[in-house]
């Protein structure tokens, strides 16, 4: 993923749980390792540029979306309203799917599209 501002982000995504190395604010490229092996990682624009010059931001809606699993419908509408509060763009606000879930989607600071949700009770 492609960032402007390493900071703002390591920022944002710690409020969603990852863990991020100490200084992992002023780098140009940032790595967490999840379950299972995946790596998510975030480049600088300025270090994507050093590698391709003619490298241009997607115009538009993201092309997609990170979802995190909290543990209840109280942490979606917590998190949401917490991530909104530290400077976060709501997308949707939180809201109980069709699905069986209890959803919301935020902005991270480059407008990717992060989704939050928790099982609702059944019953």
């Amino acid at each position: 993923m492609v960032v402007e501002d390493m900071g703002r982000t390591v920022s944002f995504y710690r409020q969603l749980g990852l863990g991020f190395p100490d200084g992992a604010e002023s780098e140009g490229h940032v790595e967490v390792v999840l379950a299972g092996g995946l790596r998510l990682a975030w480049d600088t624009a300025e270090v994507v540029r050093s590698l391709d010059p003619g490298w241009t931001p997607p115009k538009g809606s993201s092309p997609f979306a990170l979802a995190f699993l909290v543990d209840s419908p109280a942490d979606v509408d917590a998190l949401h309203a917490g991530l909104v509060a530290a400077g976060a763009q709501s997308h949707l606000e939180p809201f109980d799917a069709f699905w069986g879930q209890r959803y919301a989607t935020v902005r991270d600071p480059d407008g990717y599209g992060v989704d939050i949700f928790a099982p609702l009770p059944t019953g």
